[in-house]
């Protein structure tokens, strides 16, 4: 995490995070049962022990890299997670670094004690990284990531790791858990590349609807979609279940067939992915084999970031304006860095730290609301009441449906683009339901002693109407779920301090379905899914006798967020809703342009200062924003 300081208040103490019981078990049940959970056990221990049966010896005077040995298990017996770079003599003819971090990327324990840039880029993640690998093509540029490398870790780099990258709650998984107040689980990246390392991987472009509302240049636009797509986009192999949504939609009225493109168009169509055709997956951290790399240092496991942002004569006069001009920071040591800018007038430090650590960072360095800044001890350097204002995350609502034919292990692929303001996905793979109820279990229990029980749906259920062939009497099951993203949306929240620790998630509440429309379109969106689960093609991966009422009661009783279950919900498509929303990890806001940022994502009334994330954004553009995201930095 990332914050701004200025000579006025005390450095904030560093405090090590701590891991919610509840958001563990809930994020384990959420997408183990929804997404792919069986898969990735089986998949995973399988990589992991043929981890250890490989491994290598000790470190030799010249030791060549052999098929299939990565970055981690060679760290693992050398005892170093950057052997590459301090052992120049390793020969590695299979590029155990996917890009040319040997060179410039380095743990924030080996950066000087002060340094000079003409850019300081805070945060790694899908719009930081084509940032600064663009500007190091000019300019000298630090980016700082208070996470490590994205490679190496089969949570991150292989699709089967998923779900255990979002369930892992450890000080440093890839993905930092937090709860809104709305009682919906979500994830902030926490690694190079940030969440385009932890997200189902989806990519495609946003409407160009949404370039013309922005005011980008269309030209532009495209040119550097097409940069960020040279290295990280693929075509995915449509496999069974995958097909079958797509006719799905096709015959529920979601058309025309667009066939397989990037573009946002209306009707149904296959979008890309950043997992390649082998399942392995590539972050915006891949665009970093852009950059020049004796222009550019790249900075690991740097924390407690504090953002120098006044002139030493500032007096807190109304007619001065703050500049910002240096960063302090700390290594995984506690040991102090400082970087400054050059003293240049187009230097300047950006913010890339995502939807929330761009305003959370701003508020801890005095830049917000200033009675939410007092209230924490902050000292006020500028009262500006729009940061964190303004956040809103896409309302997800899905039906799972347990197969009785293979499915594939799948993400997004297949997506219909409606007319209603609501996008239909799938993904398929295997549930391990045994381990799935028995976490199940520990969440209930943990609940009724914490907070509020939910209330579960006690009518008729999947199992009881199968008839002949129960999948629950089986260890494991195979499924697909289809699953609903709400456009926009309408509805909005805000963000706000918990503490003046960095290391703290701000408390978030998104106000989900609080607009009408909203609500509305989640409706209509689930009378599609309705029809798509009823075609013929899905419906030879349903169950006989499964009616779309008994899939609804089967996804009330699973704890898919913390909200209370009414009984009347699989009765009224707006309690469904309302009910079992859970997030689809697009949220945005909080620096808005026009209110934080001006339309160059200068922040208004500081100087050589600006933000460039999803913060900036009031809606979230396409079906999947990480491709937008990316062209932005670019």
């Amino acid at each position: 995490m990332a914050y701004l300081i200025t000579r006025i208040p005390k450095f904030v103490k560093s405090l090590l995070p701590i891991a919610d019981a509840s958001s563990w078990y809930c994020a384990v049940v959420l997408l183990g049962l929804i997404l792919l959970a069986g898969s990735f056990r089986e998949n995973y221990y399988d990589q992991e022990t043929d981890a250890v049966r490989g491994k290598l010896r000790p470190c030799e005077e010249i030791y060549v890299v052999g098929e299939g040995e990565t970055l981690h298990t060679i760290s693992d017996k050398c005892g170093d997670p950057f052997i590459v770079e301090h052992n120049p003599h390793i020969h590695d003819p299979d590029d155990v670094f996917p890009a040319p971090y040997t060179s410039f990327a380095k743990d924030a324990t080996s950066a000087p004690p002060a340094g000079y840039y003409d850019y300081i880029i805070i945060g790694g993640g899908t719009a930081g990284c084509p940032l600064a690998a663009t500007l190091s093509a000019t300019a000298r540029v630090l980016l700082l990531e208070r996470g490590g490398l994205p490679y190496g870790n089969p949570n991150v780099t292989h699709i089967t790791g998923f779900p255990a990258s979002l369930s892992d709650t450890s000080p440093t998984s890839a993905a930092q858990l937090f709860v809104s107040t709305d009682g919906v689980f979500n994830h902030r990246g926490r690694v190079l590349g940030g969440s385009s390392a932890i997200n189902a991987g989806f990519y495609t472009r946003a409407s160009s609807e949404h370039v013309q509302e922005a005011g980008w240049d269309p030209r532009l636009v495209n040119e550097s979609y097409e940069w960020a797509e040279r290295k990280l986009a693929f075509r995915p192999r449509v496999l069974q279940w995958q097909a079958a949504v797509r006719d799905g939609l096709i015959e529920a009225g979601v058309f025309p067939y667009r066939g397989s493109t990037y573009e946002h168009l209306h009707g149904t169509k296959i979008g890309g992915s950043i997992f390649d055709e082998n399942g392995n997956r590539h972050t915006a951290a891949d665009l970093l084999e852009y950059a020049d790399p004796t222009k550019i240092d790249v900075y690991l496991h740097a924390t407690e970031f504090v953002f120098q942002s006044i002139h030493d004569d500032y007096d807190g006069d109304a007619g001065q304006k703050p500049k910002a001009y240096g960063v302090f920071y700390r290594d995984s040591t506690g040991t102090r860095h400082m970087a400054y800018l050059n003293n240049e007038p187009t230097n300047e430090i950006i913010l890339s730290a995502g939807a929330l650590g761009s305003p959370q960072l701003l508020m801890l360095s005095g830049i917000g609301p200033a009675h939410q800044l007092r209230a924490q001890g902050i000292s006020v350097i500028l009262d500006q009441p729009m940061v964190g204002q303004g956040m809103s995350d896409n309302p997800m609502n899905a039906i799972l449906i347990p197969s009785p034919r293979p499915v594939e292990t799948s993400l997004i692929e297949v997506v219909g683009i409606t007319g209603v303001g609501s996008y239909i996905e799938a993904a398929s793979g295997f549930l391990e339901l045994a381990w799935a109820h028995r976490m199940a279990d520990n969440f209930a229990n943990f609940a009724n002693q914490n907070i509020q029980p939910n209330k579960i749906p006690t009518n008729q259920t999947i199992s009881e109407s199968m008839v002949g062939s129960d999948p629950y009497q089986n260890s494991d099951f195979q499924a697909g779920i289809i699953l609903e993203k709400i456009m926009g949306p309408f509805s909005t929240g805000h963000l706000e301090l918990q503490s003046r620790d960095p290391n703290d998630n701000p408390r978030v509440t998104f106000n989900y379905f609080q607009d009408p429309r909203d609500l509305q379109r989640c409706v209509q969106g689930m009378e599609i899914i309705r029809r798509v689960t009823e075609s013929g093609p899905v419906s030879a991966f349903r169950y006989p006798f499964a009616s779309f009422r008994s899939l609804m009661n089967l996804m009330l009783s699973f704890p898919t967020n913390l909200r209370r279950k009414h009984l009347t919900a699989s009765y009224s498509m707006e309690q469904f809703c309302v009910d079992t929303v859970m997030t689809i990890w697009h949220y945005h806001g909080g620096c808005q342009v026009n209110t934080v940022v001006d339309r160059d994502y200068r922040v208004i009334g500081v100087d050589a200062l600006r933000v460039i994330d999803g913060s900036t954004f009031y809606n979230s553009p396409g079906t999947n924003p990480q491709a937008t995201v990316m062209m932005l930095g670019r």
